[in-house]
């Protein structure tokens, strides 16, 4: 199946370590696509109206978006234990991991806005500080609370890919007084699912300069 994604965005990466955790990778088609909201991508607009990957191509439904929605996809095509819990508990244990791992991808995203990707006359401080503490906050919430133990699930690939991405855009750091959550991360990383898809590439926000011969 085709899946459009692009190799330094953290919700693909989410998707593709999910696949390799199903057993399922061998069954995905990965086609890198740049996207960004200010360098629009057509290919990418044609399956999806909002412009971003995660896409799955489906036979049964078509294009799928977004990463939750395809992880759950997923998780129904293999035999073995679901990855997203189907009750009790430890669904909503997952899903509630899974919505801070998210956030973290959204926080941080929206602070590299504020500190690198907008043009410097337009950027407001305020809004990098209120983004920043929302990751200090999520940061601090994950060491104290319980969540991390247990069979794999959803929300630990997400947090895994979510903190790698942060690390990889050298956003405010996780480690320093949190070791729980460092030594958790660091295990994690070990896994095969996370060593065969490291982060490459940087965000374009143009178009490529057009080169005019003569």
């Amino acid at each position: 199946m085709p899946l459009y994604s692009q190799s330094h965005s953290p919700y693909a990466r989410k998707v593709i370590v999910f696949a390799h955790e199903a057993g399922l990778a061998e069954r995905l088609a990965v086609i890198d696509h740049e996207t960004s909201p200010t360098n629009r991508n057509n290919a990418v607009f044609a399956v999806n109206p909002l412009g971003k990957v995660p896409v799955l191509i489906t036979p049964e439904v078509g294009a799928i978006f977004d990463s939750l929605v395809i992880c759950d996809y997923l998780d129904r095509l293999h035999a073995g234990r679901r990855l997203i819990p189907p009750g009790g508990p430890t669904r909503w244990e997952a899903l509630r991991l899974h919505a801070v791992a998210q956030g973290l991808c959204d926080a941080g995203i929206a602070l590299r806005w504020e500190i690198e990707r907008r043009p410097a006359h337009l950027r407001h401080p305020p809004l990098a500080e209120g983004q920043a503490a929302k990751l200090v906050e999520s940061y601090d919430l994950i060491e104290r609370q319980n969540g991390l133990e247990g069979p794999l699930h959803l929300g630990h690939v997400a947090l895994a890919t979510a903190l790698a991405w942060l690390e990889f855009r050298a956003l405010p750091d996780f480690r320093t007084g949190r070791p729980r959550l460092t030594r958790w991360y660091e295990a994690f990383s070990e896994r095969p699912s996370m060593r065969v898809t490291d982060y490459s590439g940087e965000t374009q926000d143009a178009p490529p300069a057009t080169t005019i011969a003569g």
